[in-house]
C-alpha cells in the first residue's frame, strides 16, 4: 500500500515552523501505524494547486504511478468543496488511461468528510466497504491527526466520523462502512 501526498504544509507557504513540525509528526505516526510500503510527498502548496501547471503535476503523479504500478487507486471526489481535490483528480485520472497505465484495475473516489458533503454535484456512493472490524483502528488513526480532529459540531470529530460510518453502513446492511464511487473497474 502506497501513500501519495500531493500537498504539504511548509513555512514558505505561510505555516508556522511549530505547526509544520506537528503535522510532520502526525504524518509519521500515521505512516507507522498503517504500514504503508512507500510514502511520496510532492510537497506542493496546499489550497493553491491552481498556481502550478497541470502538466507539472501530472508528470509528478505519473512518475509515482509508473514506479509503483498500483492496481487500485483512491482519489478525491472531483466535485467536493476543496479546490485542490478537483485538480488532483483531474491530474491523476489523466495518468490512468488504459494505454498509459494498464496495471490500474480499479479507481475509487473517496467520500471525504467535511469536503464531499459540500459537493456541488452529489456523491453517488456505489461501492461500500464494511469497516466494522476496523472502526476502532480508524478512530485511533484519526486521533493521530490532532490538527484535523476537533470537537463537535466540527465535521471532522470522532462523533461525526462514527455517525458517517454508521450512516454508510446502513446503506449496505452492516454496522459501519466507508463509501466510494467507482470510476473504473476492470474485471478479468
Amino acid at each position: 500500500m502506497v501513500w501519495l501526498n500531493v500537498t504539504n504544509m511548509a513555512p514558505e507557504y505561510g505555516y508556522s515552523e511549530q505547526f509544520v513540525k506537528k503535522r510532520t509528526v502526525e504524518i509519521e505516526q500515521v505512516k507507522k501505524a498503517t504500514g504503508y510500503s512507500a510514502f511520496y510527498d510532492l510537497g506542493l502548496h496546499p489550497a493553491a494547486l491552481e498556481r502550478y501547471g497541470k502538466t507539472d503535476i501530472i508528470s509528478k503523479i505519473k512518475e509515482v504511478f509508473d514506479a509503483e504500478k498500483p492496481e487500485l487507486i483512491f482519489l478525491p471526489f472531483p466535485h467536493d468543496a476543496h479546490s485542490d481535490h478537483k485538480i488532483v483528480y483531474e491530474c491523476a485520472i489523466s495518468c490512468t488511461k488504459a494505454f498509459r497505465a494498464p496495471y490500474v484495475r480499479k479507481i475509487l473516489c473517496m467520500d471525504i468528510i467535511s469536503e464531499t458533503n459540500y459537493a456541488a454535484v452529489p456523491f453517488d456512493a456505489n461501492c461500500y466497504v464494511d469497516i466494522g472490524p476496523f472502526i476502532d483502528k480508524k478512530l485511533k488513526l484519526m486521533k493521530l491527526y490532532q490538527s484535523e480532529l476537533l470537537e463537535p459540531p466540527f465535521p471532522r470529530s470522532k462523533e461525526a466520523l462514527l455517525a458517517q460510518a454508521r450512516y454508510r453502513g446502513s446503506a449496505c446492511y452492516c454496522d459501519y462502512a466507508e463509501a466510494f464511487q467507482i470510476v473504473k473497474e476492470v474485471i478479468i
